[in-house]
């Protein structure tokens, strides 16, 4: 399975140590098992889905805190072993990453809108105000996750042969809030509806920071890429 990870480079401290060991364990379950990768990224995509289903269904409490936090991290774990699995099975393809980001932005997409309905159903919130906050984070992450995805394709690679950069232990720690894992972990707070609030809204106001910060960044490294001359 080491030959199947991915660098450390540009991923926060729970992706690091915590979601990419707990998607390596699964990932050699799922190959003993004969799954295939798409096959784990429908599992992953099962126990997030049931996850914000209860979010926006189910009355707050600690017992469904506990659910929903567990599901999300399960789910995740799994988003990480089905590209571990790919990787091992030598059965990495254009279909499966498609089909991978498109469970991850449903994810990101659906979760949000869970607590938006959640907030309007279940919360005795102190103002209306409250309802945007899911729909500034809803689009925070959105958008992060797709200008994202798109600097990674129309920024050149690194040269053949040139030294990769050790994973930097600042750059880790600082990306935490961002980390979807340590959104989940805020849902263990849904037992208390001040709590849960907090937590949210703190991590939404920190999206919003870190999207400001990303868009400037990638279109500035955007912008140096020079297009190749014509022939």
């Amino acid at each position: 399975m080491r030959g199947a990870q991915k660098s450390g480079k540009g991923v926060s401290l729970y992706s690091r140590y915590v979601n990419r060991p707990l998607g390596r364990i699964l990932a050699a379950a799922a190959y003993r098992a004969g799954l295939t990768p798409n096959g784990v990224t429908g599992i992953s995509a099962l126990f997030s889905g049931a996850a914000i289903a209860a979010v926006a269904l189910v009355q707050p409490s600690w017992l469904l805190a506990a659910g929903v936090w567990a599901a999300l991290v399960t789910g995740f774990a799994l988003d990480s072993a089905d590209g571990q699995l790919a990787r091992l099975r030598q059965e990495s393809s254009p279909a499966g990453e498609w089909l991978d980001h498109v469970v991850d932005c449903a994810k990101i997409t659906a979760l949000h809108a869970a607590v938006l309905i959640s907030f309007h159903r279940f919360f005795d919130l102190p103002h209306d105000g409250w309802l945007l906050v899911p729909l500034a984070f809803q689009f925070a992450a959105v958008l992060i996750f797709c200008a994202g995805l798109l600097t990674d394709k129309l920024k050149p690679g690194p040269r053949p042969g040139s030294p990769s950069a050790a994973p930097s232990r600042v750059r880790a720690v600082a990306l935490l809030p961002a980390d979807y894992g340590v959104l989940c972990t805020v849902f263990l707070l849904l037992g208390s509806q001040a709590a849960f609030r907090a937590g949210y809204a703190l991590l939404c106001a920190v999206h919003l920071l870190f999207l400001a910060a990303f868009l400037v960044k990638w279109f500035r490294e955007l912008a140096a890429v020079r297009p190749p001359l014509p022939s």
